[in-house]
């Protein structure tokens, strides 16, 4: 070590005069600034100007200077100390370390003047620091005991210095001194840590971005040393005593842990390596709070976007997405917002997240399941190849969530999708196919009952599948090519959909119409049923009638707003109208105005597709298909928009139409001109020149469709139709040949049509036509033998064309009754009788067993359809007999599974539209003996629409309360009841199956009855039930049997009722009426008290399972029931096929047939496309049963007897 001179005298550099506290502060700085020349030009090779100033390097270290309190004596003694380490490195000239930590704390306290760079001294500050960094004299402090609060000191002075203004060697000094500290050092201690993890929080990273920078940057740097292992050390020490151990008291850091994980991984992984584990151990921390901590912090860690985590530690991956089914709410949304930005980041770890958002897709949650369609869609509408089919079929499930909510948030982020790659094409046409399904999925949201969903479905097709904002040709195209490329569903929604708009723009007119009237009493009642049938069609009903109700005495009081409603509804109001009309009356998306410009603009794209001119390949389809699709687009469209259509230029279009090969496609057009073209006589001569014979063209040799259509649009658009009309008629009814049935059915289409439409001019040469041709040349011969393959059912195009023949000469017998609408001629009574011969011989008419099984079904099904389309008229409803009936009803339980699928679905349209009486609901009763099980869910759906319609229609209409016996749903019981009475099936009322049955098919009825106890109806069917006891049955009043069978089926309703309701016995707040058709007037001397089910049938009736006979009790036991059909209820998987022929019953219940063996193995169980069939011969047997209910045991002979006299009466 190097000693001063041994007199201890001080010497200054040549010209530097003694510096004292004599002298003033400037005349010191002046002379400190000549020794600090003379220092910094000194190096450590100068030994004799070392030993002679070391008395200076002493004296400069005094207190005088140390604590001088002006800061340009500081700032230069500073610097002197600094180059004095320099000029004596290694060994320092101080040798006390108390002295040595006084100079380095000083040296520290001045290098704050670093902080502003716009000091005149600023520069010497620089020296300062690059000299202590070039140098790293603070590494002599390594010696110190307390070195490290000379360090703390230091990084703190530095990270509070450093700012914006300072240049990249400033920074780089910095890191230098800091990091040669860290890496030179024996150890770190955690006070020093947190000197600089604190820069890393986001309070401090917000308050000082260049220190934040500089902490990571020092980091950064010290991480890729090895000399850094004890700094590792102490990190994962400190974050393990915080995690694990949770002690909060080892650093002032601990309650920013997880910001400062992240902040660290984001510097570098390596940081973190002993770190993960102990983030493992705290993902199963049994504290929810703390396990959505660490979740959140790990979502951000796996999620960053350069992040390897997931690959380079797959145990905490796998541990991570367990948390996806955590108990704790929060922590599975945590997750489901981290997928997000995870399968943006990193595409290659969407199947590990696909599973567990499959399962957050259905959490008990509304939130959660939410957000997960929240993170596909985000993620598709980056990058739709970021998504798998997987998730974007979870986002299809989510539209028919529960919670509406959901929905729309499912529904707009796929039409967000769908407009992106399908309608701008912004991923090329392999995307746009991907997600093709989108526009058929989202329309067919539109049969959903919310009227939530219906009104999205409606924005989201005017915003994002067809926008109205687009240019006309533009729009139509797209529209156009939308509609070609639907499924048949889709279509049918989007058809709905206009038609539902078209009947709230009538209601709109008509509303406005009647505020043009005087104000009365009958108007202001109009008034009110149009605002209860708006409001139906409004987001909640409730509030929307209110609203309705302010908003129609604001309407009476603001001329503007009504002419601003009358532009919005008239047919010319163009899309930019209707946005304007809109956006001025509320903020919903305007609709789609079609008006004649998009009906010129899309026909001019069909045109094109007839020609071959147009882009049709391109946009995915064939130009048939463009062609066809585009016909049907202006079809229902000209329903909706008729005024639109009405232009020269269109209808010439549809000529040419008319003319192509594809039926289809003139069909279509001739329905346009139907729906279209009322004043195409009087201002287009020309074009009705060219209709008319084309017209009958149509009505004489086209489709049979096209025939009806052909007949319809003449009836609908010319004056003089009873000319036109009879054109066809004649040469029709003159060319009519039996022995050529192919050629017959287009003239009986036609023929049928004629003489509904125009039954004045007609009805009288058709009754010649129906006595001499339909029914004796026609319907009671057979020319030709049918199909022997015994199949219960084949394709229409299989169908002989004498079948097809016979089911329009049905079908034309039903027109001309609905065309004259009496009965005066007793025509109705003889078809009826006709019609049920037909259903008692199968469809076999003339029982010669020419016709094949198949043509008997379709004959069958026509014989009761057209029984249920006479009902709906009611003059004929009046004489159809409880046999007739019957006899319709029972073809819902036919053998062959298609009769009963259509006949099912005739019945439950006619009766949803109010067209037929309440007693043809009672049929749905029949269905729960349906062995398929799909069969009766779907009788029970159209129960239950029923039921709901009927109800609605009560409500909705003041007036229907005069009508509740043939409107209120509780009435259909009665009828039930006495259907199920004379179910053939019941020939031994105490039989214990046979009740089973009829409690299943009350139970059917009853249970969608029975849901709620609207006005105590539970109490009011009890009682019903029990007056009909104190009647007697009037089909057949003085016939005992029948009448117990009725109290039988009471007691077993009565039964149902009390097992299944508490409230039942109340009092009934009305006396039941019942229908004089079906049951006598109660006998007021006659009161009918007794308990007709025994004991054992109601322990049967309430557990549903028989005790089985022993050997010795079923000796006697008959091997067959007569009248009774095998029904075994059994999944559609596990029944056999209407394809298999002949094939034997092989268990005891099928072996209960009505019929004797050999007809049983004549005519066993045939199955169809393998649907499952009820048993012919009990079918047979039921109807015959019905048919001869006074006439018992007569053969076939009488049967066809009774069959010819029906045809001969009809003569």
């Amino acid at each position: 070590m190097i000693k001063p001179a041994g007199d201890g005298k001080i010497i200054y550099p040549l010209g530097v005069k003694e510096i004292t506290d004599k002298i003033s502060n400037d005349e010191v700085v002046k002379r400190l600034k000549l020794v600090v020349k003379t220092y910094m030009d000194m190096d450590q090779d100068s030994e004799e100007e070392k030993q002679q100033y070391l008395a200076l390097a002493l004296h400069l270290a005094s207190e005088f200077f140390l604590r001088n309190p002006n800061k340009d004596v500081r700032l230069l003694v500073a610097c002197c100390l600094a180059d004095i380490f320099r000029i004596y490195a290694p060994e320092a000239p101080y040798t006390s370390h108390d002295k040595l930590k006084e100079i380095f704390l000083f040296i520290t306290r001045q290098l704050k003047g670093l902080e502003d760079t716009k000091s005149p001294q600023f520069n010497r500050y620089f020296y300062l620091l690059e000299n202590l960094a070039w140098v790293k004299s603070y590494n002599i402090c390594f010696e110190l005991e307390d070195c490290n609060e000379i360090f703390i000191q230091l990084f703190k002075t530095l990270f509070s210095v450093i700012n914006n203004s300072h240049n990249q060697k400033v920074q780089m000094h910095m890191l230098d001194l800091m990091s040669s500290i860290i890496m030179e050092g024996d150890g770190v201690t955690q006070e020093l840590l947190d000197t600089i993890l604190i820069n890393l929080i986001p309070a401090h990273k917000n308050l000082n971005k260049q220190a934040y920078d500089l902490a990571k940057t020092l980091l950064k740097r010290t991480v890729q040393t090895i000399e850094t292992l004890h700094f590792n050390y102490l990190m994962s020490s400190f974050f393990n005593q915080v995690l694990v151990m949770g002690k909060s008291s080892v650093s002032d850091l601990s309650e920013h842990v997880f910001d400062l994980i992240q902040e660290l991984f984001a510097i570098d992984p390596l940081l973190l390596v002993s770190v993960m584990p102990q983030l493992e151990f705290k993902l199963k921390s049994n504290d929810g709070e703390e396990r959505l901590a660490v979740v959140k912090l790990l979502a951000k860690l796996f999620g960053a976007k350069d992040s390897e985590l997931a690959t380079q530690n797959r145990p905490l991956w796998q541990c991570f997405l367990g948390r996806f089914n955590d108990i704790h709410v929060p922590v599975r949304l945590e997750c489901v917002k981290f997928a997000s930005h995870c399968l943006m980041n990193h595409p290659d770890l969407a199947m590990d997240l696909t599973e567990f958002l499959k399962v957050r897709s259905h959490d008990p949650e509304e939130a959660i399941r939410h957000d997960v369609i929240v993170t596909i869609i985000n993620a598709g509408k980056k990058d739709l190849n970021l998504v798998n089919d997987q998730l974007l079929g979870f986002v299809r499930e989510r539209m028919l969530d529960k919670r509406w909510r959901v929905r729309k948030e499912a529904m707009m982020g796929l039409a967000q999708l769908y407009k992106k790659y399908c309608l701008h094409h912004e991923a090329g046409k392999e995307s746009a196919l991907k997600i093709s399904w989108i526009k058929d999925k989202l329309l067919h949201i539109y049969y959903q009952n919310s009227i939530d969903d219906k009104l999205l479905v409606e924005k989201i097709f005017a915003q994002y599948m067809v926008p109205h904002s687009l240019e006309t040709e533009e729009k139509m195209k797209c529209m156009y090519y939308l509609y070609a490329c639907l499924d048949t569903n889709a279509v049918k929604a989007l058809n709905e959909m206009w038609k539902c708009q078209n009947m709230l723009r009538g209601l709109v007119r008509e509303l406005l119409d009647l505020h043009k009237l005087p104000t009365s009493e009958a108007n202001t009642t109009a008034m009110f049923g149009k605002l209860m049938t708006i409001a139906k069609n409004l987001p909640d009903p409730g509030k929307a009638q209110d609203f309705m109700k302010k908003f129609n005495q604001v309407l009476g009081e603001d001329e503007k707003l009504r002419l601003q409603l009358e532009q919005l509804i008239s047919p010319t109001c163009s899309c930019k109208q209707a946005e304007q009309c809109v956006v001025s009356l509320t903020t919903l998306s305007p609709p789609i105005a079609f008006n004649t410009a998009l009906s010129n603009a899309l026909v001019k794209l069909l045109n094109k597709s007839i020609e071959g001119t147009a882009d049709d390949d391109d946009e995915g389809v064939t130009p048939d298909t463009a062609i066809r699709a585009g016909l049907e687009l202006l079809k229902v469209l000209s329903f909706t928009h008729p005024t639109a259509f009405h232009s020269a230029e269109t209808y010439e279009s549809l000529l040419q139409c008319l003319k192509m090969e594809d039926d289809k496609v003139a069909e279509a057009a001739i329905q346009i001109f139907r729906n279209t073209g009322q004043k195409i006589e009087t201002e287009l001569p020309q074009i009705r020149s060219t209709l008319i014979p084309v017209l009958h063209q149509k009505a004489k040799r086209g489709t049979p469709h096209q025939a009806k259509q052909a007949v319809h649009c003449i009836h609908a658009i010319f004056h003089n139709k009873e000319v036109q009309l009879a054109q066809i008629f004649e040469p029709l009814s003159r060319s009519l040949n039996a022995d050529v049935p192919e050629q017959l059915i287009t003239p009986l289409v036609s023929l049928g049509h004629i003489s509904m439409l125009a039954p004045d001019q007609f009805a009288s040469p058709m009754k010649s036509i129906v006595a001499n041709f339909i029914v004796k040349d026609l319907l009671m011969n057979d020319r030709s033998v049918g199909n022997k393959n015994g199949r219960l059912w084949t394709a229409d195009d299989e169908v002989s064309p004498e079948v097809l023949a016979k089911v329009q000469a049905i079908k034309l017998l039903v027109r001309w009754l609905l065309g004259m609408k009496n009965n005066q001629s007793k025509s109705a009574n003889s078809t009826l009788r006709l019609l049920s011969a037909m259903l008692v011989s199968e469809g076999d008419l003339t029982e010669q067993k020419k016709i094949s099984k198949s043509d008997m079904s379709r004959l069958r099904l026509a014989a009761g359809s057209a029984i249920m389309k006479l009902a709906q008229e009611p003059c004929y409803h009046d004489i159809i007999t409880p046999e007739q009936f019957q006899l319709c009803g029972l073809v819902i339980n036919d053998e062959c599974y298609q009769v009963r699928q259509i006949f099912a679905q005739k019945l439950h349209l006619a009766l949803v539209k109010l067209l037929l009486p309440l007693e043809y609901m009672a049929v749905f009763a029949l269905c729960a003996k349906d062995p398929v099980k799909e069969r009766r869910a779907h009788a029970r759906q159209c129960l239950l629409k029923n039921i709901s319609v009927r109800r609605e229609y009560i409500k909705q209409n003041p007036m229907a309360h005069e009508k509740l016996l043939s409107l209120l749903p509780e009435y259909v019981v009665p009828y039930m009841i006495h259907l199920l009475a004379h179910d053939p099936d019941l020939t031994k009322p105490q039989d214990l199956e046979q009740l089973r049955d009829i409690k299943e098919c009350l139970w059917f009825m009853l249970e969608v009855l029975m849901t709620k106890n609207e006005n105590n109806s539970h109490s009011f069917l009890r009682k019903m039930v029990e007056n009909i006891k104190q009647t007697k049955d009037a089909q057949v009043p003085d016939d005992p049997k029948a009448n117990e069978k009725l109290y039988i089926v009471c007691d077993v309703a009565l039964f149902v009722i009390a097992n299944k309701s508490t409230s039942c016995h109340l009092d009934s707040p009305k006396d039941p009426v019942l229908p004089s058709k079906f049951f006598t007037p109660p006998d007021k001397d006659f009161i009918n008290d007794k308990e007709y089910l025994s004991p054992e049938a109601k322990i049967v009736l309430q557990t549903g399972k028989i005790q089985q006979t022993g050997v010795l009790g079923a000796v006697n036991k008959p091997l067959t029931v007569t009248a009774r059909r095998p029904y075994i209820k059994t999944p559609t998987s596990d029944t056999v096929s209407n394809a298999s022929t002949n094939s034997q019953p092989s268990s005891p219940a099928t072996n209960k047939s009505r019929d004797m063996s050999s007809e049983a193995s004549e005519t066993g169980a045939r199955e169809n496309e393998e649907n499952p069939v009820i048993t012919k011969a009990g079918v047979v047997k039921k109807v015959r049963y019905i048919f001869h209910v006074n006439t018992k045991n007569q053969g076939s002979e009488l049967v066809q007897r009774k069959i010819t006299k029906a045809g001969n009466e009809i003569k």
